[in-house]
């Protein structure tokens, strides 16, 4: 069976989304605006920052997935009180002053791997034992260097199978602190996690990452979330974070709308040749993702901004050679923008992206093959080739990021199938509808 997704009309997305999901293309330029939903890594960072604060905490714009669902849950059974409003947008947390409750919990996460990184640091932080997993492809998803920098803290983590990858058993006593080190090169993650529960150890904590730190904008991120709490982290020279013990204060917090997900509409502007606003986002967010525009606007796009939003328009694409270290999150969706452009694009410095839900270079290019496209890959990314495409039924690999990306290529290919597009429940549940509703806003 096969579902089409026509985007001049569709009677209804109550279909089951497990089935592939065709996509007809539009016949001219998409114009319209959008707000996507509040951002995943804001909206993880704000609750287990509330979470450890003391007092009652009010999130708004935030997120409501199956990333934050198994964040939520896990925090629940931490001994949080977690109240759910306003269509999941409006949380409101009772914090526990750096101390969970619970003496034991099994917490479940799927696939989510900011939760399982953010919470294994936190459990260290109450007493009992605490278990920690999640699906098959969690259990290939490395967390060993995180394991080894709480350790050096004086925690008691171990990985179940000793193969540096979840189950995580936490047996905890409070974390003492003290200095430790952390690879930096698989995900900032791992800094990310230490460096939220580090204000509530025992003693302060210096952290002094080894080697290249992979996502920058995401470590800035957490930083910005933690001074909105009360707790300033001093970076002593690049790469050294010191922080001190001290306590959360609670507070109300509006969340972004999710720049990662924005960056696909923007890509739809590019690849259509049309003009696509999204609200809510300014080039001053806390998300690094909005500098995906800067990859559009080397391509021919013209990018304007102002306070409240910014707006794409698509143009003669050309092929360019960019470094996407710093917004991997967003090299599928410049991949699928390339396919469109004069000239091939070489999109470099991801070798980060294989440890992601799924090994997202291998993935891309394994994909883009099947269109008729020709593909190179490389340890650190790829080059696309842009030429004549094929119908094709897309695998998605149980990645979010894959099938709301080569969605996008359906809009001018005709004959995409997207497999398994419920997959976007992970971080964006009503993606599909509000592509739908930008296709029919055209002129």
């Amino acid at each position: 069976m096969v579902l089409r997704f026509l985007p001049n009309f569709l009677k209804s997305l109550s279909f089951v989304m497990s089935e592939p999901l065709e996509i007809s293309p539009v016949s001219g330029p998409l114009t319209g605006t959008v707000r996507p939903p509040g951002s995943k890594s804001l909206t993880n960072r704000a609750l287990i920052v509330a979470a450890l604060a003391d007092g009652t905490s009010t999130l708004t714009g935030a997120l409501d997935s199956r990333d934050t669902q198994v964040m939520i849950d896990s925090l629940i059974r931490l001994g949080m009180s977690v109240d759910v409003a306003d269509l999941g947008t409006k949380l409101t947390i009772e914090g526990c002053g750096g101390r969970p409750s619970a003496e034991s919990a099994e917490l479940w996460l799927e696939n989510s791997g900011t939760s399982i990184r953010f919470l294994t640091a936190l459990c260290t932080l109450g007493k009992g034992s605490f278990r920690l997993d999640g699906n098959e492809r969690m259990r290939e998803r490395p967390i060993g260097d995180l394991v080894r920098a709480l350790n050096a803290l004086g925690a008691d983590v171990t990985c179940e199978h000793q193969a540096d990858c979840p189950p995580v058993m936490v047996t905890a006593n409070g974390l003492p602190g003290g200095t430790t080190q952390v690879a930096g090169n698989i995900s900032s993650q791992y800094l990310s996690a230490l460096l939220m529960s580090a204000p509530c150890a025992q003693s302060p904590v210096r952290i002094e990452i080894e080697g290249e730190l992979v996502s920058r904008p995401y470590v800035d991120m957490t930083l910005a979330v933690m001074r909105e709490f009360g707790v300033d982290v001093t970076e002593a020279q690049p790469g050294v974070f010191e922080i001190p013990q001290t306590s959360y204060r609670s507070r109300e917090y509006d969340i972004e709308p999710d720049a990662s997900a924005a960056s696909y509409f923007f890509a739809a502007a590019a690849i259509t040749g049309g003009t696509v606003t999204v609200e809510g986002l300014s080039r001053n967010a806390l998300q690094g993702d909005v500098e995906f525009v800067d990859c559009l606007a080397q391509m021919g796009c013209d990018v304007q901004s102002d306070e409240r939003s910014i707006t794409v328009t698509g143009g003669e694409l050309r092929g360019i050679d960019v470094d996407m270290n710093a917004i991997s999150d967003t090299a599928q969706t410049l991949a699928v923008v390339a396919p469109f452009a004069t000239g091939p694009t070489r999109i470099r410095n991801v070798a980060h992206m294989r440890h992601k839900e799924t090994d997202r270079v291998h993935a891309v290019v394994t994909e883009l093959r099947k269109l008729g496209l020709d593909v190179e890959e490389f340890d650190d990314g790829m080059t696309i080739h842009p030429g004549p495409m094929q119908p094709a039924s897309i695998a998605t690999y149980d990645d979010h990021r894959m099938a709301m990306s080569f969605a996008l290529i359906a809009l001018k290919q005709p004959g995409v199938r997207i497999e398994d597009p419920e997959c976007t429940s992970k971080t964006y549940p009503h993606f599909f509808e509000d592509l739908r509703v930008l296709c029919e806003g055209r002129p």
